[in-house]
């Protein structure tokens, strides 16, 4: 048996890779017993700030990450891919059918049992046979946060993620809005499914035929200068006093962005290139970009617009975006406290307890960002569970892959200055003859990873793959490690 707190990302996807191996999975949710302050559902893998799993390409490491978990198996993958909405060059979700489709997949499989209720401390840590993973996320419950600081030993370290507003389609004025997708690299086709079409271009989006996966709100220069001075000026909603307002530099509110400079955002989340307003036939000064957020296309997300204004300020603020003048807003931006702990000093490469071999952390409180990291550290922390509690010998991924860097980062990193990251090219190693473009040089790197990937796996379904014959001891740090992953381990 093994026991899975938080149904998120990586405990979803940790409860999937687990009982594929075989093994019972008891998987604990506290929602709806215990709601949390940006969930809307009690469905598990609930998307709560943006609904894209950003770039699909392999050339791009969050793209190779994807691929790698397609080709072990992952469940989140698996639902993205099958609700995926129009997104240009990355992969978004319908976030009410992804989490519908996690949740069905998990109630339906046969070893997985879902209790719905608060776990408050970690008594059940600790038997090798019966493994313990902690995937509770950012809102960890403020008794569970506890009980993991007292037995990592560590301080929890935090920083605040802010969330995007979503528009209402029929409210958005489609004389001034025009679709098109920068440099005009649409997404794949996506086939119509049951319970709506996948693509804009019926009553709910206007009913234009115009090309392109995104809604661009096209700013004049006088706009953007009017706009970018009322987001400095507008009103932060408050924090908690006892709280510094750590941002994470990958999802800044955009009224932070802002106060950096004028031209900020012209260069960020507003940047105009690739771009023509087919009005005037030319580029606009700034462009606002609005991502389809479900399906049937009634409902779309302001990208980049993540923001802790205070509401009454954000529906006066955005409605001053060209074509949002009547915007009627699902959803207004909100932020909230993101607790983590610190990777390098508490965990192995494996995503195990250095102090604790039975339990395993995965999804953002083991310290990654985004959506795809989470769900990929679920998927190795529930193969290792799995592992564990079958009495074989958990393993790290190669380096030279995605996953595996992600684990070597995590693991590896700087401990005193530890900051959440996401995947990125410069945590792989490049190895042997490199090629001179960096094009090339990724798709080499990717092309080498999803090689890595398939002998890893062949080897794990090998009969003769290592294993334990007796557990070994909880106390100190694990000695089921394999011998390259000891060789990497950092001086802490």
């Amino acid at each position: 048996m093994i026991h899975i707190i938080g149904g998120g990302l990586a405990g979803s996807e940790a409860a999937w890779q687990a009982s594929r191996q075989g093994v019972a999975v008891t998987l604990y949710e506290m929602r709806p017993v215990r709601p949390t302050p940006v969930h809307q559902t009690d469905r598990l893998a609930e998307l709560v700030c943006s609904n894209s799993f950003r770039a699909n390409q392999i050339e791009n490491a969050v793209g190779l990450l994807k691929e790698e978990m397609r080709r072990l198996g992952s469940l989140v993958m698996r639902v993205a891919d099958e609700t995926r909405v129009p997104a240009g060059g990355a992969l978004a979700v319908d976030r009410l059918r992804f989490a519908q489709g996690v949740t069905a997949a998990l109630d339906q499989a046969p070893l997985v049992t879902i209790r719905r209720e608060e776990v408050r401390d970690l008594s059940r840590s600790g038997d090798l046979r019966e493994p313990v993973i902690v995937a509770t996320g950012p809102l960890t419950s403020p008794d569970l946060s506890a009980a993991v600081a007292a037995l990592v030993g560590q301080d929890h370290l935090y920083f605040y993620d802010a969330i995007s507003p979503i528009v209402l389609a029929e409210s958005i004025d489609r004389t001034i809005v025009f679709r098109a997708s920068r440099w005009g690299r649409d997404s794949p086709a996506i086939e119509a499914r049951p319970g709506g079409g996948a693509a804009c271009g019926g009553a709910a989006c206007g009913g234009d035929d115009g090309q392109g996966d995104y809604l661009n709100c096209p700013m004049t220069e006088a706009e953007y200068r009017d706009f970018y001075r009322a987001l400095c000026a507008a009103e932060p909603a408050a924090l908690h006093a006892i709280d510094q307002g750590r941002f994470f530099e990958g999802c800044l509110p955009i009224e932070v962005m802002a106060r950096r400079g004028e031209d900020t955002l012209r260069f960020g989340p507003m940047k105009p290139v690739g771009l023509t307003d087919p009005r005037t036939g030319r580029r606009p000064f700034a462009v606002v970009q609005l991502r389809q957020d479900t399906l049937a296309g009634d409902h779309y997300s302001l990208v980049g617009f993540q923001t802790r204004i205070k509401w009454g300020g954000q529906a006066r603020i955005l409605r001053m975006i060209p074509g949002l003048e009547q915007a009627e807003f699902v959803r207004f931006g909100m932020i909230h406290r993101n607790t983590y702990i610190n990777g390098p000093a508490a965990l192995l490469p494996t995503w195990q307890s250095r102090h604790r071999p039975s339990l395993f952390f995965a999804g953002q409180i083991s310290g990654v960002e985004g959506y795809v990291e989470s769900a990929a550290s679920g998927l190795i922390a529930g193969l290792n569970a799995a592992a564990l509690a079958r009495g074989r010998v958990p393993e790290a991924l190669p380096r030279t892959t995605a996953i595996g860097a992600l684990g070597h980062y995590v693991s590896h990193a700087d401990a005193a200055d530890y900051q959440p990251s996401n995947i990125a090219f410069g945590l792989i190693p490049m190895t042997g003859d490199v090629p001179r473009r960096r094009r090339d040089r990724r798709r080499a790197a990717a092309n080498r990873a999803l090689g890595q990937i398939a002998e890893w796996q062949a080897a794990r379904e090998a009969p003769d793959h290592p294993h334990e014959d007796a557990p070994p001891p909880v106390s100190g740090p694990s000695p089921v490690q394999s011998q390259s992953v000891r060789a990497h381990r950092p001086r802490v």
